[in-house]
Order: structure tokens, then sequence, then C-alpha cells
């Protein structure tokens, strides 16, 4: 293989995006994938688990992608990726009582939370749907430069109410100061996705960046499963002359082909192991202190007919956070962070097929996506555990399932080396972490290396289907190793 100005190590969002800038600036480029297709955290297979469906490797809801500022630009929909907008983003069951139901319409999700609970979630969530773009460039930042638009008048007052929102949901001043238990339990289970204890200023800040969202641009879920945007990266990356291998698998510096740079878009423990001492002690010291987050146990469900939900408006949700109140799902996720496997974990669920018909098999079967958090390396078939989570907001559940898989936290990393232990977040998710992820460094991206950079969710913006570490990382490998200051276009070419 002959040299090239740039390999990308990693093929997932970020390794992709970082690969279009780099191409787009007229740079020639290969990144190596170790996995059979390319896409890292952004995969969807065939699998006949009683049906021959899609099912999602990882990631199934795309709120980042369509809110990312690379996507915005890289222009998914003129590249014929299609999106389904469910008309709930996600809804959140109790088991005494309605459930909360974050639709797209912020006032007719305050209208059916009730007065109370209604009123608390308008005054949280108004300012930061109204800059919402401000939201979005703070929390997809390289949390080393201040946004343009939290300079302007709105942008000030948004960025000014989500700090101090983050300050009172992410404390225990949230549960003194208020008696909002279906907003709690919502904003709770949205700031779940970070998988962290409740409460926590990162988990605060997780709710509040894709609360916002739910209420802006939306969750969507892409048609044809979360493949279709990867398939149109890489499309890109071809007719950009740029090579995509899979089926390469980089262990050592021996099996880096010459170039210029390298962007990794892997974990830091990977990177470790790849370059061993030729990174210096000082460096190797400060990523042996970045640990993963808890895990994950992913099963995937094919169910004959809809979840049967005991609240119908469950089933209008595009995802659905299992938990119960706030009070329940701190419980659970303490016992997580513990190592302890919590009997009701908090579960993540997705139903495609909301807005995806093309997802049905023949006879209706249909696709059911669930994460469950579980301490990390658990080796725990949760299959049991999510089944009765489900069933105990959707009496009937099991007799509407027809197959089912599990993957155990220990074997995420089976299909996606990035998911050590079953952390799908690349690492630790703390205030702390977001800041210097992961190490502090004013540069987080560059190694002790002077050609070598990290660009995969263990730097900043951290997690999320967005590409943003990628693009962060590639426009400085861009201005320090090639001259080039400004962004190239990486919209479609006529």
């Amino acid at each position: 293989m002959s040299s090239v100005d740039v390999v990308v190590v990693g093929s997932g969002p970020n390794g992709l995006a970082a690969a279009v800038v780099c191409a787009a600036a007229g740079l020639s480029v290969t990144v190596l994938e170790a996995e059979p297709e390319p896409g890292g955290g952004c995969r969807t297979q065939q699998l006949d688990l009683g049906a021959p469906l899609l099912h999602d490797l990882c990631s199934a809801v795309h709120p980042m992608a369509v809110a990312s500022p690379f996507f915005e630009h890289f222009d998914l929909a003129a590249r014929g990726v299609e999106f389904g907008y469910p008309e709930a983003s996600y809804a959140h069951p109790l088991d005494d009582g309605p459930a909360a139901v974050a639709y797209r319409d912020l006032d007719r999700t305050v209208r059916e939370l009730g007065p109370r609970d209604g009123r608390l979630y308008r005054r949280i969530l108004t300012p930061l749907v109204r800059g919402a773009d401000t939201v979005r460039d703070i929390g997809l930042s390289d949390v080393r430069s201040v946004p343009s638009s939290a300079l302007r008048p709105r942008g000030l007052g948004a960025a000014a109410a989500l700090g101090a929102t983050a300050l009172t949901l992410g404390t225990p001043l949230w549960d003194k100061l208020t008696d909002a238990p279906a907003c709690g339990a919502l904003l709770s289970g949205v700031g779940a996705h970070a998988n962290t204890p409740i409460p926590s200023l990162a988990g605060a800040a997780t709710a509040l960046l894709l609360g916002t969202l739910a209420h802006s641009r939306g969750w969507p879920i892409p048609i044809g499963g979360s493949k279709a945007i990867t398939d149109a990266v890489v499309a890109d990356l071809h007719a950009r002359g740029a090579t995509v291998q899979c089926d390469y698998r980089v262990q050592h510096t021996s099996d880096l082909p010459a170039a210029r740079t390298y962007l990794f878009d892997t974990s830091p423990w990977t990177l470790s192991r790849v370059f061993g001492d030729m990174l210096s002690a000082r460096y190797r010291r400060a990523l042996s202190r970045f640990t993963p987050n808890n895990g994950v146990a992913k099963v995937d469900f094919v169910l004959r007919e809809p979840v049967p939900w005991a609240d119908p408006r469950v089933a209008a949700a595009g995802t659905v956070h299992l938990g119960g109140t706030r009070a329940q799902m701190a419980h659970a996720e303490r016992e997580t962070s513990a190592g302890r496997h919590s009997r009701t974990p908090v579960m993540l669920t997705s139903q495609p097929t909301v807005v995806d018909p093309s997802r049905l098999g023949a006879d209706g079967h249909r696709p059911l996506w669930t994460y469950a958090h579980v301490p990390n390396g658990s080796t725990r078939d949760i299959t049991d555990i999510a089944t009765e989570q489900i069933e105990r907001f959707a009496p009937g559940f099991r007799d509407v399932v027809v197959g089912s898989r599990c993957i155990p936290a220990s074997e995420m990393a089976a299909h996606n080396a990035n998911y050590v232990g079953g952390d799908i977040a690349a690492g630790q998710v703390s205030m702390y972490r977001i800041l210097a992820r992961p190490v502090p460094r004013w540069d987080p991206y560059r190694t002790s290396l002077p050609n070598v950079y990290l660009c995969s969710a263990s730097t900043p913006p951290g997690p999320g289907v967005h590409g943003m570490p990628g693009v962060h990382a590639a426009r400085r490998v861009l201005h320090t190793h090639f001259g080039i200051s400004a962004m190239p276009d990486i919209g479609p070419r006529a």
C-alpha cells in the first residue's frame, strides 16, 4: 500500500466524518476497518430471530445526526437518506398513572403532562427550544471555544438557561425544589442516555440537549436502518477517491500503512496497545486514568404485533425509556455503578416500525431494539430481565415475542472494539470527563506523537452519531500538517 496523506483507523461515524473532511480538502485518504463492513456503531444487519428482519447493531434513533453541523453540511437528504419522524420523540411509562410523553410539539407535551408537571416542563424547555441552535452548538463543540451563536442575545439566554437548569436537574436540589414526578421522570429518562448515576451534571446536560432536540429538530429514525447513514458517507468517500478497506485490523504499528498523519477512531486503550512505548510515559499515564463507563447489554426482539403498552400513547413513540420514577431509576443506576445487577434496570427501547413500515416482515413481524444498563463487563444474559421490565409497562408483552437474542456487555466489543465491557460511550461520562476527554490537555485530539490523533467518542463532545469528534480532529490535522485553515465544502457535488 503506497503512502497517503491520511490514514483513518476505524470507520464509525467519527472516523468517516474525519475522512470526508480530509478528502474534501483534496488529501488522499485511506480508512481501515476491522469489521467486515463499515459503520462502527451505525450499522444494520439482517438477522433471523424467528423471522428475517433488519436490526440495528447499536444506534437506532438519530437526533444527533439531524442536528450535527457535520451532517447538516453533508446534507443526508440530498444524498437519498430518508428519515421518519415519530409523532412522539420519546415516552416514559409509569406504574401509577399515565405515561409521560415528549411529543415533538412542546405545547402538546405540556398539555398532556398536566398543570403542575407541564408548567415546570415548559419553564425548563421553552428557552432552550427557542435557542435550540445554541444548545446544539454548545453540546457538540470541542469544549475549547465559544460557539458564535452563544454570543447572540437569544443564544446568551439559552446558554444561561442550559447552565442553570443543569445545575438544578443534575444535583439533589431537584428533589428538594420540585414536586413534579412526571416531569422529573421524563427528564431523568432522557438523561439516562449518559448511563451515569442520577443525579449527575453529565446526565442533566444530556437530558437538556436531547430534550431540546426532541422539541425542535425531532428524534428521527432512518428509513431502512442506521446503515443508510453509513452507506451515504462511504459513497461520498468513494466518489472523492478515498479508500475504505474492511477486514483490516490494526494491532501494531507494523499494520499501519505509510501516511503523513493518522486519525484513530478507536478507544484510547486501542491506541495505547498499537503504539505502546512510542507514546510518552506522561501521556500513557494520563490515558490509564481514563476508565470505561457503565455497560449495556442488548436484547433484540422479534414481535408478531406491536408492544401492548398499558398507555396506548406510548405506541406513537420512536423511543421509550423504561425505569419508572426518578427515584426508581436513581436506585437502579446506583446499583449498576456499584457493579450490581438491578432487577429493574434502566432500559432504552426503540420501535422503528412506528415510522418505517419497510422494517416489517411479510407476516407483520417487527423488530424491537432494547438496551439495559448493566455493570461494565457483565456476562449476564438479561433477556428475562428485559422481558420483565417491558412486561411491567406492557402486560402481555411475552405473548407477542417470536424470538430474541441477547448480547451481554462482555461480548459487545466482539462487533465493535470500542465498546469495552459494553461501554457504548467509549469512556466515562462525567462533567470532568466531558472537559478532560480522554486526558486534561488543551488539544484533546492530539496524542504525544506529532502526527497521530484520536478522533473517537473518547474525545469531545463525546458519544452519539454526530461525527463531530472527527470534524474537530480533522480540522486540526488540516491546519497543522497541511496548511489548510478553511473548512472544505463537504456538501453534495454536482
